[in-house]
């Protein structure tokens, strides 16, 4: 996941306020100002006394020249660069982003910002947005956030479904509301995942819960934010999970609370580029998947040949990163 810094200088408390309440990562402040940053709220600093230390861990550079440029290289094996270019020129990035990893941009909007982060298809790591405009803050905060992951989601089509009996299964209550055609990642393995949508759809037996993913039995897998997965089983309260629209655009999210209660089940088999994906759900007329066009198909109304979203990726994870291993899942 992509991180935003907001640059306040000079001190602009109300710039300051924006950035914690929009979910900026950090605030780059002056020396001595850390402190005024902790009596608004908890939010990294970036400074010569922050949290982070601007000179030792952090390093500035503006380039101008190839000696810049060969300078930031140096300095990005052992520190985080952040890179200045007086005219934003695109081909200096481009060549740093193609020799090193954990590059930030220093941008001025969010047009700027979003060049950033999809130049080569892989982006800066970071943006350092410096400005005072409230509005441009938060739009560049929205904008970087959403397209830090653009997950690309597949076509699956539904081979088997099956009814089993009672299961273990998890409901996953998130601080945020999810609208049609969102949910979250979930698989029977790592390496192929559905969309399983939110619970946000009108119905004749339960209000609408669009905080609420019914995700899958205790032992399924969900993708996380930077790409990393958990068990269903192990999420609690206050951890991390990743939000997914139809179109790959995610939002990271907060687990409120973490369900697991008995209930029948049901399993789900399908095939997406040859390559089977399977994942068991609670049997019940309120779990849906994500059709191809964002419209939520019920769990009830799965047939073979029912076409479905899913998410494909190599095989092969150790307590949750991914790993370069051979891997068999059955």
């Amino acid at each position: 996941m992509k991180k935003i810094w907001i640059k306040v200088i000079p001190w602009n408390k109300s710039v300051i306020t924006v950035a914690l309440e929009s979910g900026a990562d950090a605030v780059v402040v002056e020396k001595g100002k850390p402190a005024e940053v902790r009596k608004l709220g908890r939010l990294t600093t970036v400074a010569p006394d922050g949290d982070i230390k601007l000179g030792e861990d952090v390093v500035e550079i503006e380039i101008k020249s190839k000696a810049d440029e060969e300078e930031a290289l140096r300095l990005s094996k052992t520190k985080t660069v952040v890179v200045k270019c007086r005219d934003w020129k695109i081909i200096p990035l481009e060549n740093l982003i193609a020799q090193t990893k954990g590059l930030f941009a220093e941008v001025r909007d969010a047009a700027e910002a979003q060049t950033a982060v999809q130049i080569l298809e892989r982006g800066v790591e970071g943006i350092v947005l410096h400005s005072d405009d409230i509005n441009e803050i938060k739009r560049t905060i929205k904008l970087v956030k959403q397209e830090s992951t653009r997950l690309q989601l597949c076509a699956a089509r539904v081979t088997r479904v099956k009814q089993l009996g009672m299961g273990d299964r998890v409901c996953v209550d998130t601080c945020a509301s999810m609208g049609m055609g969102e949910g979250m990642l979930v698989g029977n393995s790592s390496a192929a995942m559905f969309l399983v949508h939110a619970e946000s759809i009108e119905n004749p037996y339960v209000a609408p819960r669009p905080f609420r993913v019914n995700a899958g039995g205790v032992h399924a897998y969900t993708l996380l934010p930077e790409g990393k997965t958990k068990y269903l089983s192990e999420l609690k309260t206050g951890d991390d999970v990743l939000t997914v629209r139809y179109d790959g655009a995610t939002q990271p999210g907060i687990v409120g609370r973490a369900k697991i209660e008995k209930r029948p089940m049901l399993l789900i088999e399908a095939e997406a580029k040859g390559k089977p994906i399977s994942l068991i759900l609670q049997n019940a007329e309120t779990i849906r998947l994500v059709k191809p066009d964002g419209k939520p198909i019920s769990v009830v109304e799965l047939e073979p040949g029912s076409e479905v979203l899913s998410y494909l990726e190599d095989a092969g994870r150790h307590f949750g990163v991914k790993v370069e291993e051979t891997i068999t899942e059955k």
